[in-house]
């Protein structure tokens, strides 16, 4: 960026964060605020010359944030005007952990849910017993969607008496909730070094702290290039973080609060001094060790049992080849490449539109019903042609989808097979991708491709391997006859994505589906009769076209989900805080209808009488987040704790012990164990 651009920007952020700071402190009370805040104190009778913590609990309705100290690009944190008894004084407020919102290019420092500020009342030692404290701030803030900002303004009030200091212990608990939000002061000296337009800053933290999309929010204004991207790494028991200095940085003193995890960081005071590099063999082994896990993901994939159908087309496109090794290779490089295409196209899509924000991760795609209408339309066809009620020319198991014979066929069948299979994170795939998302943009890419290929491995190996190929059967008579087979599992796996249809989008959406679907088959059936009788199928071609656009348009958008069958909680960030906070157990598991493998951990394991009688013995909570349509809350849950996708079973011990993360394919003896 040149110094010009800079300053562009600057002057554009410097005006916005302006125009709203006037509006806020101009603008008349409003009859309703999109965030409501109030006035709360840990003990309603605290002692004279005691300290009693003081919370604004700020409440934002969804889809709406508020600000951190440091607004970041743009934005204006609360401000408060205090009343306070003689004597009486506060000291500096304490904040939560923020959360990043990139939004047209500028970084946003905020709090997307409820929140608390926290700061300590000391009263003075003469104050009689029984003294009425009466505490009155006139608070202002910000509150913003991705798209549009209010100013809000308030009266907070809370009146107090001097007494004996007692807490109850609802209060305990709701502050106790609170603090374990706050940024957490880091005792270690920690230090900052500038080398041009960089600056690196060395945290002292133990190497076997985890680390789950790490961030440093910069306090000190006017320091940091708020929106440019952090390098983060390990030096023994170091955290470097490595980003771009704002062109006027001058400071002495670099404070501000490295995140985690979501909701847990520390405050920092960094000072000038020597910071070491990030070890670039460190970053290599972590991509090593994550391409090696999507190649083993990838792989484990072709045995999955949303993957089966499409995979047995192109075994059929295989056997077909026979002893042609020409033909054979050719075709198992074109399968490859449409399989790693797709997986980099797929990982290109996630990667951008989270840097737009969204909080999304893998299988993003089929989380939009118009995916799965599509699906819908295109595995019936499969079924059909399998089935023989209509043809194309030249077929030969995957080239159905392009309607041409060989490699082009070859190469669309790898398309169709990532696209179905890929939303299946099956074992060695969650941490691989996970830690995709935190990688640089070509090592997150070639994880992606590592994906593809080991989704592709075995085709490859059959096309280059003769003794491999020499194993497959003959082509013959048999083909036609295993054809009409596999049209079977095609037939079930549409009946599936009608289920998931009318799970996204409920009956209607369900009605649309079917409607399209037999007006599918009738123009099918007309193209194979058209076929039989050596007439042209241009003219019912078309009108399949005509009526599938018709469809789609007619597709009502997504609702909520059906009831579960399985019994749980809904997934809430604020309750499972809550029940952390009361010491109570609690099993979570984020699923989606399109996800297989969670629909056979819930039968198989989770929605079991064992289960459920040992939980219940155990006081354990069974929480539930349901992503099968996209939901923010649940995307960013899951970028936090490291995970891409579905399945995660998470399990946090009572009395706030450390949370186990369970394996993806679980069991009945899994599940009980936790009870124990």
């Amino acid at each position: 960026m040149t110094s010009q651009g800079f300053s562009l920007r600057a002057v554009r952020d410097m005006a916005m964060t302006l125009v709203a700071a006037l509006l806020c402190w101009s603008a008349p009370a409003l009859a309703q605020t999109h965030i409501t805040a109030r006035l709360a104190a840990e003990s309603l009778a605290p002692k004279p010359g005691s300290t009693v913590m003081l919370a604004i609990d700020m409440q934002p309705e969804p889809g709406w944030h508020g600000y951190w100290k440091n607004p970041g690009d743009a934005g204006v944190g609360i401000t408060l005007d205090w009343q306070l008894p003689k004597g009486a004084t506060l000291g500096p407020m304490r904040w939560p952990v923020p959360e990043k919102l990139l939004v047209a290019g500028l970084m946003n420092h905020v709090f997307n849910g409820d929140h608390a500020l926290l700061l300590p009342l000391t009263l003075p030692k003469d104050m009689p017993q029984g003294t009425k404290v009466p505490l009155r701030a006139k608070a202002q803030w910000l509150a913003c969607t991705d798209k549009i900002c209010v100013p809000e303004r308030g009266e907070l009030a809370l009146d107090l008496v001097a007494g004996d200091g007692a807490i109850h212990t609802a209060e305990r608990v709701q502050f106790d909730t609170w603090r374990a939000a706050l940024a957490m002061p880091l005792g270690s000296p920690t230090y900052f070094a500038r080398d041009g337009d960089r600056v690196r800053i060395g945290v002292p933290l133990p190497a076997a702290m985890p680390l789950t999309d790490a961030w440093f929010f910069a306090e000190t204004e006017k320091a940091l290039v708020y929106a440019a991207p952090q390098k983060i790494g390990r030096v023994d028991n170091f955290v470097i973080i490595e980003t771009k200095a704002a062109p006027d940085f001058d400071a002495q003193t670099l404070r501000g609060v490295i995140a985690t995890s979501k909701g847990r960081g520390f405050e920092i005071e960094a000072r000038p001094g020597a910071v070491p590099s990030i070890a670039e063999s460190g970053l290599g082994l972590t991509i090593l060790l994550a391409l090696g896990g999507a190649l083993l993901g990838g792989l484990l994939l072709n045995i999955m049992p949303c993957v089966f159908p499409v995979i047995s087309l192109k075994a059929m496109s295989l056997a077909r080849a026979g002893g042609d090794a020409r033909a054979a290779k050719a075709e198992a490089l074109a399968y490859a490449a449409g399989v790693i295409l797709t997986c980099l196209a797929l990982g290109g899509a996630l990667l951008a539109l989270r840097a737009t924000g969204a909080a999304i991760g893998w299988a993003f795609q089929l989380q939009d019903p118009r995916i799965i209408f599509l699906l819908l339309l295109l595995v019936t066809a499969i079924a059909l042609n399998l089935a023989h009620v209509f043809h194309l020319r030249g077929f030969g198991g995957g080239e159905a989808l392009a309607g041409k014979d060989g490699a082009a066929g070859a190469f669309w069948t790898g398309v169709l097979a990532a696209f179905v299979a890929t939303p299946c994170t099956g074992p060695f795939m969650a941490a691989a991708l996970g830690a995709a998302l935190v990688l640089p943009t070509p090592a997150a890419l070639a994880i992606f491709a590592g994906l593809g290929l080991g989704l592709a491995l075995p085709f490859l190996l059959i096309g280059f391997i003769p003794a491999v190929r020499s194993r497959l059967p003959k082509p013959g008579p048999w083909m036609a006859r295993f054809q009409s087979m596999l049209s079977v599992p095609m037939f079930l796996t549409a009946a599936a994505l009608a289920w998931l249809l009318w799970r996204q989008t409920g009956v209607a959406g369900l009605g649309v589906g079917l409607g399209a679907t037999a007006v599918l088959a009738i123009l099918l059936f007309w193209i194979g009769r058209q076929q039989s009788n050596g007439r042209s199928a241009v003219m019912p071609s078309a009108a399949l076209v005509v009526a599938s656009l018709a469809a789609l348009l007619l597709l009502p958008p997504a609702a909520p989900p059906a009831n579960r069958t399985v019994a749980g909680e809904p997934f809430s960030e604020a309750r499972l805080v809550a029940l952390r906070a009361e010491g109570k157990p609690v099993f979570l598991y984020f699923t989606a209808d399109w996800c297989l493998t969670c629909k056979v951990n819930e039968q198989a394991a989770i929605d079991r009488e064992e289960v459920r009688q040992a939980f219940a013995k155990a006081g354990i909570v069974t929480m539930v987040g349901d992503w099968t349509n996209a939901d923010p809350a649940i995307g960013r849950f899951l970028e936090a704790n490291g995970r891409s996708g579905v399945p995660y079973y998470v399990f946090y011990p009572k009395d706030g012990g450390t949370p186990q993360d369970l394996p993806q394919v679980l069991t009945p003896a899994t599940l009980t164990a936790l009870a124990r």
